[in-house]
């Protein structure tokens, strides 16, 4: 299962920073951070938006590390920064 648009929000924007909040309901915090499960929202993002995550197990704050647009694999990675 990937990501479900609806339930992703900017929080704050300035200078081509957004730092974003994904509700996750129903998955684990380990689905959400895999690389690629943001591939949808490619478009979406840019390296170095930061995303306040809120899973079914918990929450975790993360940074987008990679987005290559749509039509590749793996397009967006994200790493743990708390």
């Amino acid at each position: 299962m990937g990501v479900t648009i609806r339930s992703l929000s900017v929080l704050a924007y300035a200078q081509g920073f957004t730092l974003w909040h994904y509700k996750a309901p129903g998955n684990a915090l380990a689905e959400v951070v895999r690389d690629g499960y943001f591939d949808p929202a490619s478009d979406m993002f840019a390296i170095g938006d930061m995303m306040m995550i809120s899973a079914s197990d918990g929450g975790r704050l993360v940074c987008v590390t990679q987005t290559r647009g749509p039509g590749a694999d793996g397009n967006v990675a994200v790493a743990n920064l708390a």
